[in-house]
């Protein structure tokens, strides 16, 4: 059986491992000392390492754990993410036999040049970095809005059972702003009393689901009558359709303030 747990990291941070009480793998590892804890504490082996992104905040523990255990790396093909030792693209698999998986690599680019989720099979989970938070997305740094619009589309696509294991704790500070935006959403008013109620106890709002992320997350949401009058009232909406409103909600937001 394959469990999956957030280990803590950074100040925000959630290093997902995947293990079957034998080995481990985890993803985005910013870290090393909370994954080398968390490992011996449960007496697991770490069998690989896979990373969405080359952000440091994702990446800043390989090179501790690789000294620790020769595993592989999985990185996008196209960032130099260092200790990678397979470079990977759309439609490649990742096999990892100890715990008896394979992942498949979709491109999600757009919050990075080369951003990749880890797609679990049977609707399992998607390990989608910063591309797509707990209702919100990741800012544009290196791609563009088209891009990032077409990589929230993609993972919306999934199964509305597919779970989320985005790499922030940041549902709270996210269903803020999408309150502003859509506040008669009754199930998005539900989603921030739950949220709050799991985070006062100290527990991650992760993983989400595709199909509640679908009918709170503004982002992907940009059909709803609702969510184009907020981009219009904020000002930043420019032309129509999908594209032009995913614009002015993430322009919005990068300078919003609860």
């Amino acid at each position: 059986m394959l469990d999956i747990f957030p280990i803590p990291a950074l100040r925000d941070n959630y290093i997902w491992a995947l293990h079957n009480r034998q080995h481990a793998a985890v993803v985005d590892p910013g870290e090393a000392a909370p994954v080398l804890s968390w490992l011996k504490a449960r007496q697991l082996n770490l069998a690989a390492i896979l990373c969405t992104h080359h952000h440091g905040d994702h990446t800043g523990g390989i090179s501790e754990l690789c000294a620790v255990y020769n595993v592989p790396v999985y990185a996008p093909h196209a960032e130099n993410i260092p200790g990678t030792t397979r470079a990977l693209a759309e439609g490649d698999t990742v096999d990892l036999a100890e715990l008896g998986i394979s992942l498949k690599v979709l491109d999600i680019r757009g919050h990075t040049r080369g951003h990749i989720a880890y797609l679990l099979p049977e609707n399992y989970g998607v390990f989608c970095g910063d591309t797509l938070f707990g209702c919100g997305c990741g800012r544009i740094f290196e791609g563009t809005a088209e891009q990032l619009h077409r990589a929230l589309q993609r993972l919306a696509a999934l199964p509305d059972d597919t779970l989320v294991y985005c790499a922030h704790e940041y549902t709270e500070a996210n269903i803020r702003f999408a309150l502003v935006c859509e506040p008669e959403n009754a199930r998005l008013r539900q989603r921030a009393a739950e949220a709050h109620i799991l985070r006062a106890a100290g527990k991650p709002t992760l993983p989400s689901t595709i199909g509640l992320e679908k009918a709170t997350n503004p982002f992907l949401r940009c059909r709803e009558p609702a969510i184009i009058r907020a981009a219009q009232q904020a000002g930043s909406l420019v032309g129509e359709g999908d594209l032009p409103v995913f614009a002015a909600l993430r322009h919005w937001k990068d300078h919003f303030q609860a």
